[in-house]
């Protein structure tokens, strides 16, 4: 079974005010053309298709005409996608009927009591358990192995068996995530690889952005990463993956497809921090045919000149590139007291980050359990519950 797997598209998303749609609409045409050229026998996509559980008119248009494309792109291929945590799981379930007869399987939530619902059969060629996101205390132990033991009953023919799903598994690379400490990322709780069970020969999985193979798994657990960057922090490349499993029981064979964005994020510096006068020659110096978003990175020993935005924007005037915020550090690694934020950092920050800070201001203790109890609300006011 050959599968194209992906996740994390997070349409709808904008950065520090500019629309994205541009992007977004590019890298699913570079997805149409994948599909196109590989002709695999399924498409993955394992979770947080939107960036909101309530994505504009314009946001669903584009997912629905991309889907169809895709669809079109490689006659009979089945396609499988899952809702993430910044995914509506109603959303996803009210159109499923209607998106089965194009041979897609929209599946948002999952019904413990009817495990077939998650079980996905690619004619003739393997079969996929498809887990969309759960809190964690919505996880009963041995949910996982239960699902693929239903699996298992079904394939009497030994075809290959995929697990699609869209959690944080401890012990992965975090690297961009904004909200990353200790057994949360992103909000959500990790678990253990060990949870996953057995009985599947590739665990496609979403929420960490970052592509990568986990330790431990065998070269059997995958996270596809998000084929679009989201913050500044995803200094790495972009990708969908390519999986090929020869058969049931065989180790899948894993190729990178890079994505290429037409608008890229840049730090100035590249990496690290300097001082505001070399990062403002920087910006004066950067390609004016370069349409890259571009991040500041200055450190400083007080403040920033009052002028400093007025300045950041004069050194990138006549050129593509879209200017978007000075990210300040104090010199030493101090932080010069209590963090604060601007306008446009509260928006694009985790509001779990920002608890954080809140908590961390007014002196009381932030528990595991007290984030998980506001990440579940926070969940449910998303999902518009």
């Amino acid at each position: 079974m050959k599968i194209i797997h992906t996740s994390d598209w997070h349409l709808g998303h904008s950065l520090y005010g500019y629309n994205r749609d541009e992007e977004q609409a590019s890298m699913l045409s570079q997805l149409e053309e994948i599909v196109r050229t590989h002709s695999p026998d399924a498409l993955v996509v394992s979770g947080d298709i939107y960036h909101t559980g309530q994505p504009s008119a314009a946001v669903q248009k584009l997912f629905t005409e991309a889907v169809m494309r895709i669809c079109a792109a490689c006659p009979g291929l089945v396609t499988v996608i899952t809702a993430g945590n910044h995914d509506s799981a109603s959303r996803h379930e009210v159109s499923r009927i209607l998106w089965e007869t194009q041979g897609v399987h929209m599946i948002g939530q999952a019904d413990n009591g009817n495990p077939g619902a998650q079980i996905v059969e690619v004619p003739g060629k393997g079969y996929i358990a498809a887990v969309p996101y759960l809190p964690e205390r919505k996880i009963s132990e041995g949910f996982f192995g239960s699902l693929l033991d239903s699996v298992a009953e079904r394939n009497a023919a030994g075809l290959p068996v995929v697990l699609s799903a869209h959690l944080a598994v401890g012990g992965s690379d975090f690297t961009g995530h904004d909200c990353a400490a200790g057994r949360m990322v992103g909000g959500m709780d990790c678990i253990d690889i060990g949870e996953l069970g057995s009985g599947y020969d590739y665990a496609a999985l979403g929420h960490i952005h970052r592509a990568q193979t986990l330790r431990g798994s065998g070269g059997r657990v995958r996270y596809s990463g998000a084929p679009v960057p989201v913050s500044f922090d995803e200094a790495y490349q972009h990708s969908v993956t390519l999986a090929e499993i020869s058969g049931r029981g065989a180790l899948p064979k894993i190729t990178e497809i890079p994505i290429e964005n037409p608008r890229p994020l840049v730090n100035l510096p590249s990496s690290g921090f300097a001082r505001w006068e070399e990062v403002r020659a920087l910006a004066a110096d950067f390609p004016r045919d370069n349409p890259a978003y571009i991040r500041l990175n200055v450190e400083v020993d007080d403040f920033l000149p009052p002028d400093a935005k007025a300045e950041a924007l004069s050194a990138l005037s006549g050129g593509m590139a879209r200017f978007c915020i000075i990210n300040v550090r104090k010199s030493g690694g101090g932080s010069g007291g209590g963090k604060t934020m601007s306008v446009s950092e509260f928006r694009a920050a985790d509001p779990l980050d920002v608890v954080r800070l809140f908590a961390k201001d007014s002196g009381f203790e932030l528990t595991p359990e007290l984030e998980s109890l506001f990440t579940e609300a926070e969940e449910e006011v998303r999902r518009g519950l």
